[in-house]
């Protein structure tokens, strides 16, 4: 239970407090930098903490899988109400801050509190440096979620103490890392834009959240010190003295008041990025100005299920136009469904503390239901009555994540009659984490678990069991089943030869993948809409943009004939046929991607009876799986970028554990004492790969990876991995061939 201080005073900040004195941010880092211990000193700062615990405690890490792993898992939120020492008298500020992980297993959260955030601290190891998840992060927030930067450079200490650099070799670490970040926030900054970090313009505090002590500019200015003072102090080992006299809160928050914007500076710019409907129309304004007056609006970016409650759902979002009351009923716009609120509030870490309503510009918490990470919500009142214009109310855009789920288990119930239960469990802890999947084999009854890396699955598991108790399969890595090139007319029919389809398979070009991937497109959106955006962005022929039936898993199923009678009565039979098929494909069993499938006609009996799903479904099946055999088909294996900072001299046996993993080097680079050894890796050579690094550099290598994308097997072991994957799913002992669909071929008298 966290005791909060000032529950009055934040309430009324909430509701009535000026919005040039909000600010909502993220505090973004790779693993083990020192966020969370840096955090706490805002939390005491807060009121929630004593002044003894402050970066010892890590209060945000309040799970106990958090506690015993050391590490950030899930994000905490956490409301401060802070004075500025420099305006003692002035209204308070109310500072609402996202503690993020910083392993790669779980940058979905980092992604879903940026979408709540309108700037971010990006914290940096002094020693370490900017490493894998630093940049992901960095182009998470300021390229993809338009969160304006600042930079606190921790564990300064370690320079000082670890390494006895002198203060001039100090801070050309520190000006070093500053360049690093500026070249990466200049590569991806919003265009018109001078965003950038800058000590001598306090936007770069540096400090040690260990010791709890910082600094900016401005403050060694104020104080009358020099960064020779700070060294001098650790000579004499008077840590106490810098933490009372610098102490670590007040360049961090003085950076977020200065530098970060407040709701409706940022929703000017932000808003025609996120949101993809009419900034003309009256919610388009008000959305734009962040107006607690107009139309309800918002998202809901977080799930939280409190372990300590029954894994009750607690949901997490932010207003971003309108007030949002407790007695309101919201709608959800992708689901389209009414719900009703029972608790309405703010978060501060695991508990929700009461405000009846929640003006734009502030985040929230609910009780009363539960729904997918990045839904958009409005008040059901406004929602049109036509259906057909409810389906047309916009959505904000898709939230965009670093990683794909390549790593799958297989999980059941130890009881068989807890199937259902199992079900119910995993799709609440999906709808809370986004970017793990699962899906259920029709042959064996298993759910297939899909997830970032091991340990995301890991920790899923450990939940999951909580509930229902499960037995878990080994680690598998999910590839992709994909083709490279236009395949012939391929025509088939149903088992009762009472329907025909004639289609063709093609590999989808890259710009509309990547449209699809990004949540540009979408099954839900209208047809013209869709259309536009393929004919602008991708080059489609205006009329083919137009007759697309669905949009699933990054491919497409179109529809190329013309007059073509009785289709919307097996519509829906094609598209769970197409998506039933992508799912599981047709080399091994791995869902594919990348396809563009086209039918040019199609013959449906007049009489229902003898167009049910199994007959739509068999003479699609058939006909899409000769098709792709016919579309030189191949296995298509995840790749990770991986970069390890190694001592001097021990790069060479680092260099050795990747390319003998099949990995390849792309950069050697000496940075002092270190180097760094960037390269790529199949995931599937990644498990073990901690130890044999560890090993080979006595433990003093830092490493991390980050998805890199899908490439093809090589051809020397593609065969024998596609035997190994069917045996495993207990599929034939041979490769795919045309034999097994030759009866649903259709030949013309």
């Amino acid at each position: 239970m966290v005791k909060v201080k000032n529950p009055d005073e934040i309430a009324h900040l909430i509701t009535t407090g000026s919005y040039e004195k909000k600010r909502l941010f993220s505090i973004v880092a790779h693993i083990d930098h020192g966020k969370t211990t840096a955090t706490d000193y805002l939390l005491r700062r807060a009121g929630l903490m004593r002044e003894e615990d402050a970066g010892q405690l890590q209060m945000t890490d309040s799970d106990e899988e958090e506690q015993a792993r050391g590490i950030t898992i899930f994000t905490s939120v956490v409301l401060l109400a802070f004075n500025d020492s420099r305006k003692p008298d002035d209204e308070p500020y109310i500072l609402q801050i996202n503690d993020t992980p910083g392993h790669i297993s779980f940058t979905g959260e980092v992604s879903r509190a940026l979408r709540g955030s309108d700037g971010a601290i990006i914290l940096v190891d002094a020693l370490e440096g900017v490493m894998t998840q630093t940049e992901t992060n960095i182009r998470l927030a300021v390229g993809e979620e338009y969160c304006k930067p600042v930079l606190f450079i921790n564990k300064v200490d370690r320079l000082i103490s670890e390494l006895k650099l002198s203060p001039t070799d100090t801070f050309m670490k520190i000006d070093k890392i500053s360049k690093q970040v500026n070249e990466l926030i200049k590569k991806i900054r919003p265009e018109g834009s001078q965003w950038s970090v800058d000590f001598a313009k306090n936007s770069v505090a540096v400090g040690s959240a260990k010791h709890g002590w910082g600094f900016t500019y401005e403050i060694l200015l104020e104080k009358g010190l020099t960064p020779q003072d700070v060294f001098a102090k650790y000579t004499e080992g008077d840590i106490q003295w810098l933490r009372e006299n610098l102490p670590l809160d007040e360049p961090m928050l003085r950076m977020v008041v200065d530098h970060l914007p407040n709701p409706v500076e940022a929703a000017s710019y932000r808003i025609p990025h996120i949101w993809g409907g009419d900034l003309n129309s009256e919610l388009g304004q008000a959305l734009q100005k962040s107006d607690p007056n107009g139309p309800l609006y918002g998202m809901i970016t977080k799930i939280f299920l409190d372990p300590r409650r029954g894994y009750q759902p607690t949901l997490i979002g932010r207003v971003f136009s309108g007030t949002f009351r407790l007695s309101d009923s919201i709608y959800l716009v992708n689901n389209r469904t009414s719900n009703r609120v029972k608790r309405l509030g703010v978060m501060e870490i695991t508990d929700l503390l009461d405000i009846p309503k929640i003006p734009a510009g502030n985040l929230f918490a609910l009780y009363g239901f539960i729904c997918p990470s990045g839904e958009t919500f409005m008040a059901a009142s406004d929602v049109p009555k036509d259906k057909n214009e409810a389906k047309l109310l916009p959505s904000f855009e898709k939230i965009q994540y670093a990683c794909e789920p390549v790593v799958s288990r297989s999980i059941k119930p130890r009881d068989p009659h807890e199937i259902d239960k199992l079900d119910t469990v995993v799709s609440k802890w999906l709808q809370a984490d986004p970017t793990a999947m699962y899906r259920r084999d029709k042959e064996s009854g298993e759910f297939i678990l899909s997830g970032i890396d091991p340990l995301q699955i890991e920790i899923l598991t450990k939940r999951i069991n909580n509930q229902v108790p499960i037995l878990i399969g080994e680690p598998i890595i999910v590839y992709r089943e994909k083709i490279t090139k236009k395949s012939k007319l391929f025509y088939t029919k149903s088992a009762n030869a009472h329907n025909r389809i004639l289609l063709y398979i093609e590999p989808l070009d890259k710009t509309t993948e990547k449209l699809i991937e990004t949540g540009k497109i979408t099954d839900l959106m209208h047809d013209k809409d869709r259309a536009k955006i393929l004919r602008e962005d991708a080059g489609w022929d205006a009329k083919e943009a137009r007759r697309i039936v669905d949009v699933y898993q990054g491919s497409l199923l179109v529809n190329g004939t013309s007059g073509l009678q009785r289709f919307e009565k097996v519509k829906s039979y094609l598209t769970a046929a197409f998506r039933d098929w992508l799912g599981e494909c047709i080399l091994a069993k791995e869902p594919a991607a990348g396809f563009k499938i086209v039918f040019t006609d199609m013959t449906i009996h007049e009489d229902t009876r003898h167009t049910s799903y199994g007959q739509i479904a068999g003479m699609a099946f058939s006909a899409m799986s000769l098709a792709m055999l016919d579309a030189d088909p191949h296995l298509f294996e995840p790749i990770q970028r991986i970069d390890v900072k190694t001592p001097d001299g021990t790069e060479g046996p680092v260099n050795a554990i990747i390319t003998k993993r099949r990995g390849r080097i792309t950069n050697v680079i000496p940075e002092g004492e270190y180097v760094r050894v960037q390269g790529t890796i199949p995931a599937a050579e990644t498990i073990g790969i901690a130890d044999d690094i560890r090993g080979s550099t006595q433990g003093r290598a830092f490493f991390g990876y980050e998805f890199d994308g899908f490439n093809k097997v090589p051809k020397s072991i593609e065969e024998d991995l596609i035997l190994e994957i069917r045996k495993r799913k207990n599929m034939p002992d041979h490769l795919a061939n045309a034999s097994s669909w030759d009866r649903f071929i259709y030949k013309k008298t």
